[in-house]
């Protein structure tokens, strides 16, 4: 089954959606962090926590992090998790430059590793990972089926998904006042830092777009998870999706 946010391209240009993600995403690598917590006003950092500390009775001793950028959740997850291993994979290698640099800075280099991987087809062995995490990135997925079931692979049976993701507020004013805050002050105050003119009305783009709620728990259960749930958090703005294998 096909995804509305799929269809959306970053770029008016033939080449395929994820060339076209690779590049923007190299492209606003040197303003990525500065945007996302100026925009989220810090607020990102909550809601990689609160989803970190749905982990912690399960303690992961191997974790992947899908669609890792620069490599925040991964730290942040290697600091209150302390696996013994944690892999970071993206797309784009600047913006995991930026990652291998903060996780040398703060010393994690030997538990923390990043590899470039297309994530509709990743080369790690089945049931490799103990937890697969993925924050703010699979709605950049070209085939969101293909990549859910790419995660579940990787993970060991009885292991852990948690994904955090942008969305759409549903109930008034916030559903209201999120579309204002979307289609003007993002684009303009992105396009303005990172010299990228696409990039953050592609980013608005995809979060209208791309399913959640119920829907989101349904895709999760087709590409083989179980005990799928949801939690909005901040009024709606991210939801929070937990998964068994």
């Amino acid at each position: 089954m096909s995804y509305r946010q799929e269809e959306i391209k970053p770029y008016d240009s033939h080449a395929e959606k994820s060339k076209q993600v690779e590049a923007m995403f190299d492209n606003i690598a040197h303003s990525y962090d500065a945007l996302n917590h100026r925009l989220s006003w810090n607020i990102d950092r909550m809601w990689r926590r609160k989803a970190i500390s749905t982990l912690v009775p399960y303690r992961p001793e191997s974790i992947l992090d899908v669609a890792t950028g620069t490599g925040d959740f991964a730290i942040m997850s290697a600091k209150v998790l302390k696996p013994k291993r944690l892999v970071g994979c993206d797309i784009s290698e600047n913006m995991m430059s930026i990652g291998r640099s903060k996780v040398n800075k703060v010393g994690l280099d030997r538990i923390i590793s990043f590899q470039k991987e297309d994530c509709m087809v990743m080369s790690f062995a089945d049931g490799e990972f103990d937890a697969v995490t993925a924050a703010f990135g699979i709605r950049n997925f070209p085939d969101l089926d293909k990549g859910l079931k790419e995660m579940c692979r990787v993970l060991r049976p009885g292991g852990h998904l948690c994904i955090v993701e942008l969305t759409t507020p549903v109930t008034f004013p916030m559903k209201q006042l999120f579309k204002v805050y979307s289609h003007s002050f993002l684009p303009l105050y992105g396009r303005l830092i990172s010299k990228d003119r696409a990039a953050y009305n592609y980013l608005t783009a995809t979060i209208e777009a791309f399913p959640q709620g119920e829907q989101m728990v349904g895709i999760l259960k087709k590409a083989g998870f179980d005990k799928a749930s949801f939690k909005r958090l901040t009024f709606g703005i991210c939801t929070m999706y937990t998964a068994t294998k």
